[in-house]
């Protein structure tokens, strides 16, 4: 099925600090756009409401989707979701993580493992993927030939293990049998640094 006319990604990055288990880490963040000139979604709301709301130029945004809930990637999504209406979307196993950051306003939708989200006529389909944390989720766009993998898996393999509610054993699970099965050309957009595929990858897992 080809993409709707006009569906494309766009990409900007944000920076901030991540925080966890008492340490703190200066990191930049891929913020995902999805959409057409008219409506679109957001994966990922990372540090900076307003420069993500500017980068939207004035399309309706349907939903902002957490691929988890480090503080990193969802810092921006309340004041994002005050700007422009839009619901949260989170897994619930990471809901724990989500109050360490924002514990007097709660997502407003969950995501769950198959779940289908659309926009501009694109489907995204939600893959459970726990490991670096409990509620991981990447999603997976066929029609744009791309997964969306937050800090599951980057170029040159998994993501980050060795912080509360992450488990390395269950991050290499994920991602072969979610993530290694997709088509070989299907490019890895990640939560931090630079894209890859799924097929320059497999040596690293």
């Amino acid at each position: 099925m080809a993409a709707a006319p006009g569906a494309r990604i766009d990409h900007l990055v944000t920076s901030g600090t991540f925080r966890l288990d008492g340490g703190s880490w200066d990191v930049d963040n891929n913020v995902w756009i999805v959409g057409d000139d008219a409506e679109a979604l957001v994966i990922d709301a990372a540090h900076d409401a307003t420069a993500i709301a500017e980068a939207l130029g004035g399309r309706t945004l349907r939903a902002i989707v957490c691929t988890h809930a480090h503080n990193d990637h969802v810092d921006a999504a309340p004041a994002l979701s005050e700007l422009t209406g839009a619901p949260i979307l989170l897994h619930p196993d990471d809901l724990p993580l989500w109050k360490m950051t924002h514990p007097d306003r709660a997502p407003d939708g969950e995501l769950a493992d198959g779940q289908i989200v659309t926009v501009a006529g694109v489907q995204l389909t939600v893959l459970h993927t726990p490991g670096h944390a409990p509620g991981a989720v990447c999603l997976y766009a066929p029609e744009l030939g791309t997964v969306f993998t937050g800090d599951t898996l980057f170029q040159g393999g998994p993501g980050a293990t060795g912080r509360s509610f992450s488990d390395h054993p269950t991050i290499v699970r994920s991602i072969k049998e979610r993530l290694l099965t997709l088509p070989l050309e299907t490019e890895v957009r990640t939560g931090h640094g630079d894209s890859t595929t799924v097929g320059a990858e497999i040596p690293h897992v």
